[in-house]
C-alpha cells in the first residue's frame, strides 16, 4: 500500500507546474523577457517570427546574438537589427551590476541529483543550472548512466527545486528507454508519465548537433519554466567523425566553440542545467612529461574553458566508480565514490 501511494505520489510530481506558488510564477515571468515585447516598441510581427525561426526567442536571447549573426536572418535588415539591438539594450540592463545583485540573481539557479548522496556532495548538492557540467573517462565509467540516472532524479523535487521534463541528445546511440523503466521502478515512478517527460533527438552529424539547438531553444521558449535539463550524450563523437586530421583542426575547434558558446547561452537564458559527456584520448606527450595518467579529454581548451564544472570518472573495483572534480570556478579539488546498479547510479556499499 505504501509503494502504491508513493508511486502515485512522484507520479503527480512529474507535471512541474504543481505546486508553483503565484510568487513562483511571477519571479519566472520576470526572468524570461519574451521576444514578442518588441512589438510594443514597433518592430512588426513578421520579423519577431524571423527571429524566434531562428531559435532567438527571448529579449535576453537578443542581447547574446551579435549584429553579424541577426543580419544574417533572411529578411532582416541591418537597419531593423540596429533598432532590434537598441530596444533589447532598454529593456534589460547590459551593463555593469553589484556582486549583490549577482547574488540575488544566483539564488534562483537549482541543483538536480545525481541518484548518489556522495556524488551530489562532490557537486556542492548536484547538477547546476545556468551551467555546463561535463563528465568524462573511459567507457565503461558510468558517463551514459549517468545520463540516464539524472532523466529520472530531474523529475523528481529535492528541496526548493520542483522537479521539470528533460531533452537527451543522443550522439552515440547509447539511449535506452528501458534503463528508464529501471529508474521508475527504483524510485516509485509511472512508467509512461516518466518517459513522456523526455524528449529525445538523434544526432548524425555536428551540424545537425548544432541545429537542434535551435529547437531546444524554441522547445524550452514553448514551455517556459518546465524544461530543466538538457542532456548530450556526448558532445564530441560526432566532431571526431566529420573533421580529421590537423588539417581540420582549425574549423573543428571553431565550429565546437560556437557549439559550445550556444549551450552557456540556453542555460543562462531559460535558467536549465547542462550536462554533457566526453570521450578521452591518449596523450602522446605525457610519456615524456613523466605523468601519472597518459590520458586526457578530447576538445582541448575549447571545451575546457567552456565547461563550467569538469568531472573525471574512472572506474574501481567491480561496479565502484570513482569521480574527481578536475575545474570548477566554486568547488574544491575533491573525489567521492558511486556504484551503477541495476537502478542506476547509486551510493557505494565501500
Amino acid at each position: 500500500m505504501l509503494k502504491s501511494k508513493q508511486a502515485t505520489t512522484n507520479q503527480e510530481h512529474t507535471v512541474p507546474q504543481d505546486g508553483v506558488t503565484a510568487d513562483d510564477a511571477d519571479e519566472e515571468l520576470a526572468f524570461y523577457q519574451d521576444v514578442e515585447l518588441l512589438q510594443s516598441h514597433g518592430i512588426n510581427v513578421s520579423d519577431i517570427k524571423k527571429l524566434q525561426g531562428v531559435g532567438i526567442c527571448t529579449i535576453k536571447g537578443i542581447m547574446m546574438t551579435t549584429k553579424r549573426r541577426l543580419n544574417d536572418v533572411k529578411g532582416l535588415s541591418e537597419a531593423k537589427v540596429d533598432k532590434i539591438k537598441e530596444i533589447a539594450a532598454k529593456l534589460t540592463n547590459p551593463g555593469f551590476i553589484t556582486a549583490l545583485e549577482v547574488s540575488e540573481k544566483r539564488k534562483m539557479c537549482f541543483k538536480i541529483s545525481t541518484g548518489s548522496q556522495e556524488l551530489d556532495k562532490l557537486l556542492g548538492g548536484g547538477i547546476e543550472s545556468m551551467a555546463i557540467t561535463e563528465v568524462f573517462g573511459e567507457f565503461r565509467t558510468g558517463k551514459t548512466q549517468l545520463s540516464h540516472t539524472l532523466c529520472a532524479t530531474c523529475q523528481m523535487p529535492n528541496g526548493t527545486y520542483r522537479g521539470g521534463k528533460v531533452i537527451f541528445i543522443d550522439t552515440e546511440h547509447t539511449f535506452r528507454p528501458t534503463r528508464l523503466r529501471d529508474l521508475c521502478d527504483r524510485f516509485n515512478m509511472d512508467h509512461e508519465a516518466m518517459l513522456d517527460n523526455v524528449l529525445y533527438a538523434r544526432a548524425y552529424t555536428s551540424e545537425h548537433q548544432m541545429e537542434l539547438l535551435d529547437f531546444v531553444a524554441a522547445k524550452f521558449h514553448e514551455e517556459l519554466g518546465v524544461f530543466k535539463l538538457l542532456i548530450v550524450d556526448s558532445i564530441m563523437a560526432l566532431f571526431r567523425v566529420d573533421y580529421s586530421g590537423r588539417g581540420e583542426l582549425a574549423e573543428r575547434q571553431q565550429k565546437l566553440a560556437q557549439l559550445m558558446s550556444r549551450l552557456q547561452k540556453i542555460s543562462e537564458e531559460y535558467n536549465v542545467a547542462i550536462f554533457i559527456t566526453n570521450q578521452m584520448t591518449a596523450d602522446p606527450g605525457a610519456a615524456m612529461s613523466f605523468q601519472a595518467d597518459p590520458k586526457k579529454p578530447i576538445g582541448g581548451h575549447i571545451l575546457a574553458h567552456a565547461s563550467t564544472t569538469r568531472v573525471m570518472l574512472r572506474k574501481g573495483r567491480g561496479e565502484t566508480r570513482i569521480a574527481k572534480i578536475y575545474d570548477s570556478p566554486d568547488l574544491p579539488e575533491n573525489e567521492a565514490m558511486f556504484a551503477i546498479a541495476q537502478g542506476g547510479v547509486v551510493d557505494s556499499k565501500e
